[in-house]
């Protein structure tokens, strides 16, 4: 009996420690998360938009339209979606001229 109730308590205490790693883990991917620096916090460049949030997507095929990805861009810190720095995001997948 006191084998099983040793276990018990390893168990919990080994699920509780892999509750608080998710839990960090799942924050220091978000993007208002304590750990990004200030100028990342500022507010964005574009009126946020209710349909889409940052949620830590960077690339094109992440995306479903060229509105998501141009709001990924404007608003969302590291983004990988404007490689040529013209401002127009993933010009070959969803928003090409």
């Amino acid at each position: 009996m006191r084998k099983l109730i040793t276990m018990v308590i390893v168990a919990v205490v080994a699920w509780q420690g892999y509750a608080a790693y998710h839990r960090a883990s799942l924050a220091s991917q978000h993007p208002l998360s304590p750990g990004l620096d200030s100028r990342e916090r500022h507010s964005p460049s574009y009126p946020p938009n209710e349909r889409f949030s940052c949620d830590g997507r960077t690339h094109c095929s992440q995306m479903t339209s060229c509105e998501e990805a141009t709001y990924f861009v404007n608003n969302c810190p590291g983004t990988k979606m404007d490689g040529d720095n013209d401002g127009v995001a993933c010009e070959s997948q969803w928003c090409g001229r």
